[in-house]
């Protein structure tokens, strides 16, 4: 993919994200749409009572509006080089465009959920948001609504390392599907419970989105490095206001729209399956969470301090900066190790 375009993206996203904190942050603050921290957090954490929240709207625009920007720099472009290579890519591989483009509608109905969860939280006070069945109902629903679409578009194959390529149209590979869904119901979960100290969702998810932006360079499928890279800057521009101490908090509406993006970029690549290296971190915090509740129910003890695990950390003596300085470089190796996967793999 031309550089230009992709430093478009990047650059755009970035500047747009930043540059909406100067507005937005305070607008939520007129607004009163502050964190409401609850008493079974870490006790330091009431100093962050009332940060804004619902950020996440920050870098969502920046990233739609750098989506739009690209196109329009391809269009602009002399000889329309890119624009050609683009129409020429929609024609010749429909699946892809459709795997983008349906993943980013995905990210941006579950990012629509996290809204209504923290406009409830928010506006009409009540602490819980949505019941844990109306966002499992309509988590599912979109997930569903997404996988459906790669079905009836004719996308009936996943990658799968040492394994190669498999139908998924018949015999036991229909098992695909449900597993598909409850994979990216989880995920979408999983980066939702990462989002609990300042700058450390944005972070981990920075390092996926770079994963997958150098991933979709090997594989040469453009719609995932556009998507990717505009991710990426978007992320970095929230970063400016969401590392401690955070200025604003990406909420529901931010980190629901990321477990929908993380996923549609895993599998826009075609091969979902890395997503379980690269986001070794959200399976770490998910996994905490159902140990720690499943083993005090049976036996009134934890596993944990605190769950999900970066609380954990945070009971031990680690600073919130540390935690996400460390889950980031874990993230790395967890990318590194999707990576040699794949090349050993295919």
């Amino acid at each position: 993919m031309d550089v230009i375009i992709m430093l478009t993206g990047a650059v755009v996203a970035f500047g747009v994200t930043a540059l909406l904190g100067f507005w937005m942050i305070p607008y939520l603050r007129k607004l009163k749409f502050g964190q409401t921290i609850l008493s079974d957090g870490p006790a330091w954490h009431q100093s962050k009572q009332g940060t804004p929240v619902m950020g996440g709207l920050m870098f969502i625009i920046g990233i739609l509006i750098a989506l739009a920007a690209t196109v329009v720099v391809a269009i602009l472009q002399k000889d329309n080089r890119f624009f050609n290579e683009f129409i020429s890519h929609i024609s010749q591989d429909r699946l892809q465009v459709i795997r983008v483009g349906a993943g980013l509608i995905m990210a941006l109905a579950s990012g629509a959920i996290g809204f209504m969860d923290d406009y409830i939280k928010v506006v009409k006070k009540q602490n819980l948001g949505l019941t844990v069945k109306q966002k499992t109902l309509l988590q599912l629903l979109v997930a569903a609504a997404f996988l459906a679409t790669l079905a009836l578009t004719g996308d009936l194959t996943t990658n799968i390392p040492f394994v190669g390529i498999v139908d998924v149209s018949k015999g036991i590979g229909l098992l695909y599907w449900p597993i598909a869904l409850m994979f990216i119901y989880g995920f979408m979960n999983a980066v939702n419970l990462t989002d609990g100290v300042d700058g450390l969702c944005s972070s981990v998810t920075l390092v996926v989105s770079v994963f997958f932006l150098l991933f979709s360079g090997i594989l040469a499928v453009n719609g995932l490095s556009l998507l990717a890279c505009c991710s990426a800057g978007g992320l970095a521009g929230f970063l400016v206001w969401n590392l401690k101490p955070a200025k604003v908090f990406m909420g529901d509406t931010g980190s629901l729209f990321l477990g929908g993006l993380v996923c549609a970029m895993a599998f826009a690549s075609g091969y979902p399956v890395l997503l379980l290296l690269a986001g070794i971190i959200y399976l770490a915090e998910a996994f905490s969470d159902i140990l720690q509740v499943a083993y005090y129910k049976k036996t009134k003890k934890r596993i944990f301090k605190m769950a999900p695990i970066h609380h954990h950390f945070e009971m031990c003596g680690w600073s919130e900066n540390q935690i996400v300085v460390i889950f980031s470089l874990v993230t790395v190796v967890g990318c590194l190790a999707a990576g040699a996967l794949y090349y050993f793999g295919k």
